[in-house]
């Protein structure tokens, strides 16, 4: 395989000490990125600084200035990695060559999303909006000591608002291209212990052109409403008691399938809701915090598939369907020991699927215990984290009548972190993952509608794999940089194979898959002095190898480059513009457009895209509240592109934006 040079990443590496002596010429104007607090890779509050892992955090400023209406969308901006985008409300994210799974559950996802900390029970991340998330921390590389199966190229936690300070209301609405319209209202504040934040958004698209100027039709929906409550009593000044619901509710989303054969009428109906409930405490020396937390939601589609415009006519055009009922319950508790912090804690979760398609029902349940520890060391310059976890998964294939089957998994992470001094940080981290085998690949025993008997193999092993990473973070008055390099070996790949007149499954598939990712943002303003911020960013990722062991070919599904860069603006006092580009670098595919079977291997070119936003404060009526007009146009220079194959984007689209703020 070629391996292609990185002059913007040695560019990088090679500018921090120039950058750094400059940046100690500034005054202390922004806080450093690296003190920020996150929950996600230790289970409990801790700074970026004291993380080893590749750790991203996506703020509450960085959202509001993004066009983004979902997390799917927000993450497309970020660069990550490739995106799986399709018309009807369909992404995927790739993390270091691993891809979250947008149909049906997240049993068998790549990458793990979660909800304020557990399953969300979905890897479709257009099912989340934007408009109730707090922030978002996203963690490159494995994550299955803290979090169990799925957390493979990385894991993505989306934390929801929380209500604060005193009683506040928003009130929203938008108009766009191709007749989008959106409205939202949402409350929030804190009132005698109690918090509270909630909202509600209703949306609705007609068909979009691409950027080539092809109508797209069935490509709108009539509505999108997403519901979400976050409230809780503080008692005693250290215990919280809580409750989370979201839910959102998708009618009549269009699913034109590729544009060269486009589908009239196929649609899809989705639902998701869940609903947390959640206790937080500590002692009074706060030494010792735990949690307890019981959850349970439902993640359901709807596939209606008319035969009018069927041109085979083979179709029965009977609705499909597919069902997830989720459950589970975490309690964990922390210590502080001098300089060792321990956390231990116990999680059970299950899966009850029902489908219109064999298997019609499994049952999955996994139990896990784990345990995760940091040591300080050198007067907290040396900081060591590590951890295990031990799950075991009963698993079940109810209808048609299938087996009981049983597996087990110990995984574990070691970490490092040495703070060179306030601004300078270097990381080094291995971690393991795994896939665990579903219900039908371990326990099916049936024959299908169409003849074929499925036999589940109880000999399979999870799929599983090893991480060794290494960077370097520098942070200091409004710059943040840093560069990082990872190593991943991937094993015991699940397909599926015919054995005889059996289809069964066997472990066949392993690969190779190395890289880098680095970031830069600096606040000129800070620099200079100015009373406002001018903030130039790059954030990027480079695979230099994504190899499958077996063929000695590059992965499908995979780019090897992926980055966002632009520059954000703010005047401090309600003046804000940001302007993005994104770029996805080109893999190979499968075309199965072509129509051709087996689908031939084809190369899919990369491509830029562009965002422009800008808000403004336009009046302020003191204590009355205020209103704030804001406009943005994705795709601003109407490029006409696709994520897969065969699925356009949108051209330009053009929205506007009031806000009243009370």
């Amino acid at each position: 395989m070629a391996r292609k040079k990185m002059p913007a990443l040695f560019l990088l590496a090679m500018s921090l000490p120039g950058i750094a002596q400059a940046a100690e010429q500034t005054s202390e104007r922004a806080t450093a990125p690296l003190d920020e607090v996150v929950v996600t890779a230790a289970r409990v509050d801790e700074t970026v600084r004291e993380v080893s892992a590749s750790m991203v955090v996506i703020g509450p400023e960085e959202i509001a200035l993004s066009p983004a209406r979902n997390i799917g969308e927000l993450l497309t901006e970020k660069g990550l990695g490739a995106v799986n985008k399709y018309p009807g409300e369909l992404i995927s994210v790739n993390l270091r060559g691993f891809k979250s799974a947008p149909y049906g559950n997240d049993l068998k996802s790549h990458v793990l999303v979660l909800l304020n900390g557990r399953k969300a029970g979905t890897g479709n991340l257009a099912k989340i909006m934007t408009n109730t998330v707090e922030r978002v921390e996203v963690i490159r590389g494995p994550g299955a000591v803290q979090y169990g199966s799925s957390a493979m190229g990385g894991v993505i936690n989306i934390i929801t608002r929380q209500g604060s300070g005193k009683p506040s209301a928003e009130l929203r609405q938008t108009m766009g291209s191709f007749g989008y319209d959106e409205s939202g209202v949402r409350l929030a504040g804190v009132q005698s212990g109690v918090d509270f934040s909630g909202s509600f958004s209703r949306s609705n698209m007609d068909d979009y052109d691409t950027g080539s100027g092809d109508k797209y039709f069935n490509t709108g929906y009539d509505h999108i409403d997403h519901y979400s409550v976050n409230t809780g009593y503080t008692f005693l000044d250290r215990h919280r008691a809580g409750l989370i619901f979201t839910r959102s509710y998708t009618d009549e989303i269009g699913s034109p399938g590729y544009l060269s054969a486009n589908d009239l009428d196929n649609t899809k109906d989705g639902a998701n809701h869940s609903i947390d409930f959640v206790y937080d405490g500590e002692s009074v020396d706060k030494l010792h915090s735990w949690q307890v937390r019981y959850f349970t939601g439902r993640d359901k589609d709807t596939w209606l598939d008319p035969t009018a415009s069927n041109a085979s006519g083979w179709d029965d055009g009977l609705p499909y369907s597919n069902k997830t009922d989720l459950s589970g319950a975490q309690a964990q508790t922390s210590m502080q020991l001098n300089a060792i912090r321990l956390t231990t804690g116990l999680d059970w979760l299950e899966y009850e699927t029902t489908s219109s398609v064999d298997p019609s029902e499994t049952d999955s349940q996994n139990y896990a215990g784990f345990v995760l520890a940091r040591m300080k060391f050198l007067r907290d310059r040396l900081i060591a984290d590590g951890g295990l976890r031990y799950d075991a998964y009963d698993v079940e294939v109810v209808e048609p009548a299938g087996r009981s089957e049983n597996d087990t998994n110990l995984a574990s992470s070691l970490g490092l972190v040495y703070l060179v001094n306030e601004e300078i940080k270097v990381r080094a981290h291995y971690g393991e993952a795994f896939i665990m085998p579903g219900a039908d690949e371990l326990a099916a025993d049936f024959l299908s509608d169409f003849g074929v008997h499925y036999l589940g193999n109880p000999n399979l092993d999870p799929e599983s794999s090893r991480t060794y990473e290494a960077g370097l973070n520098f942070s200091r008055n409004g710059l943040s940089a840093g560069l990082g390099y990872f190593f991943t070996r991937y094993k015991d790949k699940i397909e599926s194979v015919a054995v005889g007149w059996d289809q069964t499954w066997e472990n066949v598939g392993k690969a190779e898959i190395s890289g880098f990712e680095g970031e830069f943002s600096w606040d000129l303003g800070a620099f200079f002095g100015w009373t406002y911020e001018v903030r130039p960013y790059l954030n990027l990722a480079y695979l230099d190898r994504y190899e499958d062991l077996d063929s000695n070919a590059d992965l499908k599904y995979v780019s090897d480059w992926s980055a966002s860069y632009g520059i954000s603006a703010s005047d401090y006092a309600g003046l804000s513009a940001r302007l993005n580009f994104v770029y996805s670098g080109g893999q190979d595919i499968e075309d199965w457009e072509s129509g051709v079977f087996p689908a031939p291997r084809v190369s899919l070119g990369g491509f830029t895209v562009a965002d422009l936003t800008i808000g403004k404060k336009i009046l302020d009526l003191q204590q009355n509240g205020s209103f704030t007009l804001s406009g943005a146009a994705t795709n601003l220079f109407d490029s006409d592109y696709a994520h897969v194959k065969g699925y356009p984007m949108p051209g330009r689209m053009l929205f506007l934006t009031l806000t009243y703020n009370y």
